[in-house]
């Protein structure tokens, strides 16, 4: 008898808790406002406080906020991740409860292009991007990111590949929406990365393969693999695995070469065009920052254009070489390297080259220094 009502009071107890609302506490450690940061809770977290996979989120204003389970590939959910908004020196707190929320807009999307020549593209609420394909093969192209320019926060790549191939309305000419004024060629493009050495950079070609782990709506994360970067002598293997957040400047990238075991230094970079604009370089940061005038295919002025790189390791030397901007740091084959690209506009969000560089700081002191997060 005794064991039968400990059982029952104990199926009561973890339902009543099961219901319970929870607390997430974001705390931002800096100086500074952390405003639309994407932050994570383990999934497991949730699991153990809740018997249920649909939640409703709000923060302390009551106003409901939204939020993503991400899978990284597995059955279940490995995170839960939202966008937060914490004043300096301060605390936010969310409420977590079992509910149905409201449907979520997508601020990211990733997808293959194959009626563009197998173009990989994706984009966030700040900017688009795109590497290209196989079809490319017999073009010249590079394993180097190209940005498109974008001044709405609704997603545009579809858009833009349609009018282009099907309506004649080219990409290349500011439409209200944005416009590509970024010419990659054979180059790293807006935050490429490529093997350096003896002295020499080694750009790779068309990635071979690709595969989509998340698509949105706040995060949309891809792999792309080049079978065959030559460095020196040697044929090596590489893996970028690229993530896109919403309200965030920069791509994550985490990039691992596989093969013959040897050291060297890998360069992230920026293509400087006819290297006009303005470049600023700090070793010690990990940043190379770049504003040049955005000019469309009739060499219309359109703004400034703006590209970023970051690297949170130790970066031995920046400086520009050739028609880059280098940052160069050091690497072993077989081992995973982490770096941060991307770019803006004038006419969204950064208003003046300052604007972009100041923006660049900041992103490296918020990746240094991440929002503490904790689930009550």
């Amino acid at each position: 008898m005794h064991k039968i009502v400990f059982s029952l009071f104990a199926t009561l107890l973890l339902a009543s808790c099961a219901s319970l609302p929870r607390t997430i506490q974001v705390n931002n450690n800096t100086n500074t406002e952390r405003k639309g940061e994407m932050v994570e809770v383990k999934a497991s977290s949730l699991r153990a406080c809740f018997h249920s996979k649909s939640y409703v989120l709000k923060n302390d204003k009551n106003e409901e906020v939204p939020y993503q389970l991400i899978y990284n590939g597995k059955k279940k959910a490995q995170a839960f991740i939202f966008q937060a908004n914490v004043s300096a020196t301060s605390t936010g707190t969310y409420t977590l409860s079992v509910g149905t929320p409201a449907i979520v807009k997508a601020k990211t999307f990733a997808r293959h292009v194959p009626e563009r020549k197998d173009d990989f593209a994706w984009e966030n609420d700040g900017a688009a991007y795109r590497m290209y394909g196989p079809a490319l093969a017999n073009e010249n192209p590079s394993n180097g990111a190209d940005l498109w320019l974008k001044r709405t926060d609704e997603l545009i790549v579809d858009k833009f590949y349609h009018d282009e191939l099907q309506n004649g309305i080219s990409y290349h000419v500011d439409n209200g929406l944005g416009l590509d004024c970024y010419a990659v060629g054979h180059t790293m493009g807006a935050g490429g990365i490529a093997p350096y050495s003896t002295d020499s950079l080694w750009i790779g070609n068309h990635y071979d393969t690709y595969r989509v782990s998340e698509n949105g709506p706040l995060r949309s994360v891809f792999t792309l693999t080049y079978d065959s970067v030559k460095v020196d002598n040697d044929f090596l293997k590489q893996e970028i695995t690229i993530t896109v957040n919403a309200g965030s400047m920069l791509n994550k990238a985490v990039v691992k070469y596989t093969g013959v075991k040897k050291n060297m230094e890998l360069a992230t970079g920026i293509f400087l065009h006819d290297g006009k604009g303005q470049l600023k370089l700090n070793a010690t940061n990990g940043t190379a920052a770049y504003a040049e005038d955005a000019l469309s295919n009739a060499k219309v002025p359109s703004g400034r254009n703006y590209v970023g790189v970051f690297v949170p390791a130790k970066v031995n030397a920046a400086r520009k070489q050739g028609v880059h901007a280098l940052l160069l740091s050091d690497y072993r084959v077989g081992d995973s390297f982490t770096y941060y690209f991307g770019g803006g506009w004038s006419k969204w969000g950064y208003p003046a080259d300052e604007d972009w560089f100041n923006a660049m700081n900041r992103f490296s002191e918020n990746v240094r220094i991440p929002l503490q997060v904790s689930l009550k």
